[in-house]
């Protein structure tokens, strides 16, 4: 029995293919459909208006006294007592230490009795020689008054040198009682009772130091002084009176110190290694929180810009090379970019110099999606919710 075989070209397993595919993917060719357009950013602005800022230098500072005083004995001798306590306020004129004044005293009595013979003796030698000089020639020689005279002339020299031994020995036993030659508080004693102290050493027995009110210098670079003063010439600074002397303080643990103080003088010597001069302000300190020596931050006022441009500190970007700049939304709804120069810091804004005008608007926020050039919807940027 033969069988039936049918043999089959390449065209017919090409039309198999097609058939199988199509039965494959139901449905057939579906057509693409056309892409939207992307939607514009929404970007939130702030619109630049010119405000008046007092603009100030945050400078570092040291605390040092209005008046200080080392103690040191102007008579030796053997300290008896010492009348104060360490680390007290003194008054001028407190009898701080006592040395003892019984030499002293011997010899202002010795000075007193020698001056008291030489007053005695004066009386007569000055009666002799009057009488000498009423008889003249004819009843003594001149020898006889001229040594009248001599003897007058030394025995009133006598009583004038031992007048002044008496005042050099009074003045001797009062510094027995070392006295505060200011008032201030008074720090540690470097004696104790029954020390032997020599007049005018180089050890002070202690120190009192004047701290209210008190000092504090401030340094600041003699750049920083010229331009401050080229802004106060063109204008764009303008003094602020009274108020251009205040001065405010940070302590060490960064709160403020509560009472303002006053620019006393700028010192016109510049410091060599440093290159900068010394503000010295002067503070009211009742309650003794400054102390000598301490470290501060002292806030000085340069002056008043009038037409102060004030941005976000979140609104600035930069490029690689450091340049700063910001994107403006101009007035035909599209994205800008504007080169800045900016001042300083001013809290959480940044004080422009340059490149921005009255009635900016400039992009705070939606940044990262808005390239220049593109078109953008704007918002009023508010930033007590991006706080």
């Amino acid at each position: 029995m033969k069988r039936d075989e049918t043999v089959r070209g390449p065209a017919d397993l090409i039309m198999a293919l097609v058939v199988v595919i199509g039965g494959l993917v139901p449905g057939g060719c579906n057509k693409q459909q056309p892409s939207s357009p992307p939607p514009v950013p929404e970007v939130a602005v702030v619109t630049v208006q010119p405000q008046q800022v007092v603009l100030t230098t945050e400078l570092p500072g040291r605390v040092s006294t209005l008046r200080t005083a080392e103690i040191r004995p102007q008579v030796s001798g053997l300290v008896q007592k010492r009348l104060f306590t360490e680390g007290s306020d003194v008054k001028e004129g407190e009898v701080l230490y006592q040395i003892d004044p019984a030499p002293f005293q011997a010899a202002l009595d010795g000075a007193r009795a020698a001056l008291g013979r030489a007053k005695a003796s004066l009386p007569a030698v000055r009666a002799r020689a009057e009488r000498y000089k009423e008889l003249g020639e004819k009843a003594v020689s001149q020898q006889d008054y001229d040594d009248a005279a001599a003897l007058q002339e030394q025995a009133e020299a006598d009583v004038r040198y031992w007048e002044a031994t008496v005042q050099t020995a009074q003045i001797n036993l009062e510094y027995t009682r070392v006295t505060a030659p200011i008032s201030g508080r008074i720090g540690r004693s470097n004696v104790t009772e029954g020390a032997i102290v020599i007049a005018y050493q180089p050890t002070a027995l202690s120190t009192v130091q004047q701290l209210d009110p008190i000092y504090v210098d401030v340094p600041q670079s003699t750049a920083a002084l010229l331009r401050l003063k080229g802004r106060l010439e063109d204008g764009r600074l303008d003094e602020d009176g009274t108020n251009q002397k205040k001065v405010q303080v940070v302590l060490e643990d960064g709160t403020p110190y509560s009472m303002e103080g006053t620019l006393q003088f700028q010192d016109i010597t510049v410091d060599l290694t440093t290159g900068s001069v010394i503000l010295r302000a002067v503070f009211p300190n009742p309650q003794g929180v400054l102390l000598p020596g301490m470290f501060v931050r002292a806030v000085v006022k340069e002056g008043v810009n009038k037409q102060a441009i004030l941005i976000p500190q979140q609104s600035v970007s930069r490029d690689p090379k450091g340049n700063p700049s910001v994107l403006i939304a101009d007035s035909e709804g599209k994205a800008e970019q504007r080169g800045l120069t900016l001042d300083r810091a001013i809290k959480d804004q940044w004080l422009v110099a340059s490149g921005l005008a009255a009635g900016d608007r400039v992009i705070v926020e939606g940044m990262q999606r808005v390239r220049p050039g593109m078109s953008v919807t704007v918002v009023s940027f508010d930033a007590a919710k991006s706080n």
